[in-house]
């Protein structure tokens, strides 16, 4: 016996659609949103919200800018009853959302939903049955006339009732499963439940196509979805709404090629919570429009906040590698990526142009609300780039790009040698201890600078050091401070390098007075060099300082 049985397994049948127009399309425009966190997301979930944290959840929902919000099923819960209640009767609703109530094609059902409506300015009744074959042949015993006739009769009841509400009431039906039931019946049942309904282009009926469960890839999905919206009669007055699972992993993908494919509107949850697998990821798919130049209309500017009120009122956690909102999405171990992102955030920086353009990174990280400094982070794996990209963006130590290559070994070996991804601190550490702190076998004690104004180019310096603890007083002349210490050293017996590079900058960070000093000296025993480094507010003596640094970095 075979140890997995493929055999009890079959594809899917395709769509025969040759015309097919979908693959040449783009997304140009925002679909109408609407969010299902409070009622798909929510019965995900293994507590579900209280009806504070559903306040909390629906206040957030309606700041990010959703106009239609599914806050759940107030016929079957008392919960979310009550939830709808406070909603309506403390004024929570804006005059421009829309609260949603999800009901199953049952009497007793719909009446309790429009007694949990009643006074809400704005509702969408959403209505459905199951009509796949699976389901009807398992679930309900039932033919495809008794299924029909349930949503018939369901759109009858739901129509009858928002006759007689206070508020405004629209229409949506779902025939549950449609990914899994026969094209041709599915635009049966709904063209059924549309001639009840009679909808108008300025009162339109929402007809919700789900992925019940996601069963094959998402060119399928986009085939049915184009065939459904070129065969339902009356297409100006219905809105062709997508709701996708992602039980293969591609509810992003048969989304996007959904709305290519011509739907109007799509229904989601943040972060892609729900049953199994979970519901679309509305962050994802509307943050992948923005990063096309399509304005969402949804406000993820401020990303972290949002994240953070999802995990405390649904207590489950975005993982680290969530697009967008992970905690690593924006983050670079590999040494090559960090060089790269280094390089691209200097060159925007000096052009100062609106257009992104930074390897690795297809959107501004700042446009979500996440920092720079959680860009690149340091372990064993990372290179040069990035150990300078954190020492600049963090501290404003802007080193040379030929002393990345020391440092970046120096700060690797650490990580290496701990097994451990290393903080912006943790690798200004090793700064402090590679170059600041390097103090022994020289040491600079005092100095005195002497001008000669017979010889203005030259001068002299006094310098008082001490050389594996015995204190020495030291002259030279140069035609600078850092040349005449260098004579001073040799004039002791103590030169034995080449002074090969000097620089100087500003720190961008912190206090304004303080400046970087970096000095290479090539030992002239072996060729081999060495970069020594200081930070001090007077720029003479920190330049004296980088060189004690540099030298004793060669011993």
């Amino acid at each position: 016996m075979q140890k997995h049985p493929i055999s009890k397994y079959r594809p899917y049948p395709t769509v025969d659609l040759p015309d097919r127009t979908w693959p040449d399309k783009r997304i140009e425009k925002a679909p109408v949103w609407c969010s299902v966190d409070l009622r798909d997301g929510n019965q995900a979930l293994p507590v579900p919200m209280t009806v504070e944290e559903k306040l909390k959840m629906f206040d957030m929902l309606v700041a990010i800018g959703f106009k239609e919000i599914e806050i759940g099923f107030p016929s079957a819960s008392d919960t979310e009853f009550r939830f709808m209640r406070r909603l309506i009767e403390e004024d929570r609703i804006p005059p421009d959302v829309y609260v949603q109530t999800l009901v199953q094609c049952r009497e007793h059902l719909i009446r309790r939903t429009y007694e949990a409506i009643d006074g809400a300015p704005n509702a969408i009744v959403h209505f459905y049955n199951s009509t796949n074959p699976l389901q009807r042949r398992v679930t309900f015993g039932m033919d495809k006339p008794a299924i029909k006739a349930i949503a018939v009769e369901g759109a009858r009841l739901v129509k009858e009732l928002a006759a007689t509400a206070p508020g405004n009431v629209r229409f949506e039906y779902s025939p549950e499963s449609f990914s899994d039931t026969e094209l041709e019946f599915s635009l049966e049942v709904c063209e059924a439940v549309k001639e009840v309904i009679q909808p108008t282009p300025d009162n339109p009926l929402i007809l919700n196509l789900p992925a019940t469960v996601e069963l094959f890839t998402p060119n399928v999905h986009a085939d049915q979805i184009e065939w459904f919206c070129r065969n339902i009669s009356g297409r100006g007055s219905v809105l062709v709404s997508l709701h996708t699972h992602n039980d293969r992993g591609t509810g992003v993908a048969a989304t996007e090629l959904g709305l290519m494919a011509g739907a109007d509107r799509v229904e989601g949850t943040l972060f892609g919570n729900g049953e199994r697998t979970g519901n679309l990821d509305i962050v994802t798919v509307a943050l992948n429009m923005y990063t096309q130049g399509v304005d969402p209309g949804l406000d993820f500017s401020d990303l972290p906040a949002i994240r953070s009120i999802y995990e405390m009122c649904t207590r489950m956690a975005v993982p680290e590698r969530h697009p967008y909102a992970g905690d690593l999405v924006f983050t670079a171990f590999s040494g090559s990526h960090q060089d790269a992102i280094k390089k691209g955030m200097d060159a925007r920086d000096r052009s100062g142009g609106d257009l992104w353009q930074v390897p690795y990174l297809s959107i501004d990280c700042d446009d979500i609300g996440r920092t720079y400094q959680a860009i690149i982070r340091i372990n064993s794996q990372s290179g040069k780039g990035g150990v300078a990209y954190v020492l600049d963006r963090s501290f404003g130590i802007e080193m040379p790009k030929a002393m990345q290559p020391e440092f970046g070994q120096a700060a690797t070996r650490v990580a290496d040698d701990t097994s451990a991804e290393l903080t912006s601190l943790q690798v200004r550490e090793i700064f402090q201890k590679e170059y600041l702190d390097r103090t022994t076998p020289l040491d600079l004690v005092d100095y005195e600078v002497h001008h000669d104004p017979k010889q203005l180019h030259k001068v002299g310096i006094t310098a008082k050091v001490t050389v594996g603890g015995e204190e020495r007083t030291l002259s030279g002349r140069g035609n600078g401070p850092i040349a005449a210490f260098v004579n001073a050293l040799d004039n002791g017996g103590l030169k034995d390098f080449k002074l090969t590079d000097y620089a100087q900058k500003a720190i961008n960070k912190g206090s304004a007075a303080e400046a970087v000093s970096f000095i290479q000296v090539e030992r002239q025993a072996d060729g081999e060099c060495f970069w020594g480094a200081s930070i001090d507010t007077n720029v003479e003596l920190g330049g004296l300082k980088a060189l004690v640094s540099a030298y004793n970095r060669s011993r």
